[in-house]
């Protein structure tokens, strides 16, 4: 599903932030992302989507060279992955509900075909009674239930969530979980960045994968 070869970072003439990054993300797998903070979490998730390009060595996304790969194709590869960054991207002028709606919308469907789908995952998430509020007057933690749930709603073949329980109380925390768990059963694989390591001991079987001093090491 994803493959790094190699991979190395730099901005502009500085040194390598990431150095001779390998891994691979197989089918239905699930793994954390891990490591101190500034270690380069983020910047490794942004690689996978593609919205950053290496400054040297391969990454290949759902069997695709992306160096290969115009503008169109990389859009066409984004839309199987689900994303969840810590600035949200909520679109200030739409609603919650109309937010999580969103990429159903951007792919066609009519919304008969999917409102109970949204309102029951917005209730699942907290957000039921908060679906017609404007982003705006959200508190930080249900904007990030709303962009978790804007993620897990197209049912995508590949998850990436950066600190997706930072801004919710424990027992939200684990319920959260719990929908990427059912989530992940389902078949899709789930990458979840992550320095809490409360939120993985409760994964025995999850892969972790730690970034220090730029290099990765895996721990299966």
């Amino acid at each position: 599903m994803v493959r790094f070869e190699n991979v190395g970072l730099r901005y502009g003439m500085g040194n390598e932030i990431l150095k001779d990054i390998s891994f691979a993300i197989e089918p239905q797998s699930f793994q954390f992302l891990t490591g101190p903070s500034g270690a380069g979490k983020t910047t490794l998730l942004r690689l996978i989507l593609l919205s950053l390009r290496p400054t040297r060595g391969l990454i290949n996304l759902f069997g695709s060279d992306s160096t290969e790969l115009d503008k169109d194709a990389i859009t066409d590869l984004r839309r199987r992955i689900g994303v969840v960054f810590q600035d949200f991207r909520l679109l200030d002028h739409l609603t919650t509900y109309e937010n999580v709606a969103l990429p159903l919308r951007v792919r066609g469907r009519e919304e008969a075909s999917y409102r109970a789908e949204v309102i029951e995952l917005l209730r699942w998430v907290g957000l039921g009674e908060r679906m017609h509020i404007l982003p705006p007057v959200l508190s930080g933690g249900e904007k990030q239930r709303a962009a978790i749930a804007r993620a897990l709603i197209v049912r995508p073949e590949l998850l990436l969530a950066d600190e997706p329980t930072g801004n919710v109380d424990p027992s939200l925390a684990r319920r959260l979980l719990r929908l990427f768990t059912e989530l992940h059963k389902s078949g899709t694989s789930v990458v979840i960045a992550t320095h809490d390591l409360g939120l993985m001991d409760q994964f025995d079987g999850a892969r972790r994968m730690v970034l220090g001093d730029g290099r990765l090491h895996i721990y299966d």
